[in-house]
């Protein structure tokens, strides 16, 4: 018959090429969408509190020299103004209760006190411009021997014991008032060389008592208040950065 031997329509033998899908099973269909990003929540946060306006009330001795601490604070603490209050040695104890904290004279006696050494000053003999004390460049207690020494009633070193030394006529007097009257002629007295420098004159010479009582300066604050403002302070004289531990 005339169709025998043609192979059926729509088959393909063997050795006929085969037709394919020349797209990738993978690109028969779009990518999927990344999911859609949703922005976060932020919850409104509570303001902080502001801080209640407050000083830090400092008290100082006389001759006492804070300037590089209270510079310190400055930069430390902007926001707390810092008050300097003059305080006398003979009531720095009663006058520590009214305040943060203060820069004292030892010895102080109190317990109700926490104490901080701060540094040692020398004594010095402040004599009238004319004095033969001033011929030596330092003295000792010896050297007195003879002389009218001067207690003053805002004493910051203490009763000394000077053998030879002759007591005044006069009541006792306050430390700048008796250089007042050594500058006249009439005796001596010793102080910290701070003071004898706070009331300088040019009729007052003044030379180390190399064997005499230094006098000790001190931070001192009351024990029941320990603020953050106090600990401030303290890290400041102790000369401890924003980022040292305690």
């Amino acid at each position: 018959m005339a169709t025998q031997g043609r192979r059926p329509a729509g088959r393909a033998g063997k050795g006929s090429p085969v037709r394919r899908n020349r797209a990738a099973p993978a690109q028969r269909f779009p990518p999927p969408k990344p999911p859609k990003k949703t922005a976060k929540v932020v919850f409104d946060a509570p303001e902080a509190a502001p801080e209640e306006p407050r000083t830090f009330r400092l008290g100082v001795v006389p001759g006492a020299t804070p300037g590089k601490w209270i510079d310190a604070w400055k930069r430390r603490m902007p926001h707390v103004p810092l008050e300097l209050e003059p305080i006398e040695v003979a009531t720095q104890s009663e006058a520590i209760r009214d305040l943060d904290a203060a820069i004292v004279r030892l010895p102080l006696e109190d317990d109700s006190l926490h104490l901080i050494t701060l540094y040692d000053e020398v004594p010095v003999v402040v004599a009238s411009i004319e004095s033969h004390l001033l011929a030596a460049d330092e003295l000792t207690i010896a050297d007195l021997a003879g002389e009218i020494v001067m207690t003053p009633i805002d004493d910051p070193l203490g009763p000394l014991d000077i053998p030879g030394a002759v007591a005044p006529t006069f009541a006792p007097l306050p430390v700048a008032d008796a250089i007042v009257t050594a500058a006249a002629g009439t005796g001596v007295v010793i102080v910290p060389m701070s003071l004898a420098r706070l009331h300088h004159r040019k009729d007052v010479g003044q030379r180390p008592l190399v064997d005499g009582p230094v006098s000790t300066v001190a931070l001192a604050w009351r024990r029941e208040h320990t603020t953050p403002d106090v600990e401030a302070f303290i890290g400041i004289v102790r000369g401890r950065t924003t980022n040292s531990s305690r």
